[in-house]
């Protein structure tokens, strides 16, 4: 799959209007953002972009900000991730690398990911947090959910964690086949990746459902969620800001019978943990 990388220069001192451009970007089918010394570069698969509908996103930001666009392949693509993927840890327990580090035996988990475009190497601030939130749970013995798999990555700390049985689901073809290639060199094999949507999800029960996607699709899919969720079970919520956000998604898993617990926060984007 071919992506569209937007590389956005700040004309602002106001920060919170990046944060509300990349909301923005979120919601209109952008999946991956980084950081960069003079903003920030979306990117959005080509088969998704419709460039009339996306300049009406950006006129209001017109004076704020300029941007570059630049097809990348995916060959290249999956270099980018390689020069760019360093390994990360969080909490001191759990370590993430690829194929091509080190290994670091004294952490209580390493998970390897090998860094292909499939959106989740732990860098991002919600896959971190929602890590974080992993390490509060107890998975021994648990049946797990994971939604917007990415690269597997939740699913595969899980899985060393304790979960009994766990299902990794997510629409993009190149997230599924990164998530089978990634359970492997991990050795998950209790681990089943599926390829879909909502509609892809078994009709069996699950006492954990990790969903970090976008604001959006988990409205969207919520009700399925609440369906295969078990009595007492955990949902653990990310991909979207504190503001407006958190409130939208608290207020319509309320009315599905979901509890709100709290939520992190890390540079304006949360997790939030709910219970049945």
């Amino acid at each position: 799959m071919n992506y569209y990388e937007y590389n956005f220069t700040i004309h602002t001192d106001e920060a919170y209007r990046q944060d509300l451009l990349i909301n923005d970007l979120a919601d209109f089918g952008f999946d991956t953002f980084e950081d960069t010394d003079t903003g920030f570069k979306a990117y959005i698969p080509a088969e998704v972009l419709d460039k009339e509908s996306l300049a009406a996103i950006l006129q209001p930001y017109s004076e704020l900000f300029s941007y570059e666009i630049e097809l990348i392949p995916q060959k290249n693509w999956n270099e980018v991730w390689e020069s760019n993927f360093e390994p990360i840890e969080i909490k001191d327990q759990v370590y993430v690398r690829a194929t091509f580090h080190p290994a670091k035996p004294e952490f209580k988990y390493e998970v390897v990911i090998d860094p292909k475009m499939a959106f989740g190497t732990g860098h991002h601030q919600t896959t971190s947090m929602m890590m974080e939130w992993m390490l509060e749970t107890d998975y021994t013995g648990k049946e797990v959910l994971d939604m917007g798999c990415g690269t597997g990555i939740l699913a595969i700390l899980a899985s060393k964690m304790g979960a009994e049985r766990l299902v990794a689901i997510d629409y993009d073809p190149v997230c599924y086949e990164s998530t089978i290639e990634n359970c492997t060199l991990n050795q998950s094999d209790n681990i089943t990746a599926i390829c879909g949507s909502k509609e892809a999800i078994p009709g069996e029960q699950y006492d954990i459902i990790l969903a970090n996607i976008n604001r959006n699709i988990l409205l969207e899919q919520m009700d399925r969620y609440v369906e295969v969720l078990k009595p007492d079970g955990e949902i653990y919520f990310s991909g979207f800001y504190e503001e407006p956000d958190l409130e939208i998604i608290t207020e319509a898993a309320g009315k599905l019978g979901l509890k709100y617990i709290a939520h992190k926060k890390m540079k304006d984007w949360v997790a939030a943990k709910f219970v049945n």
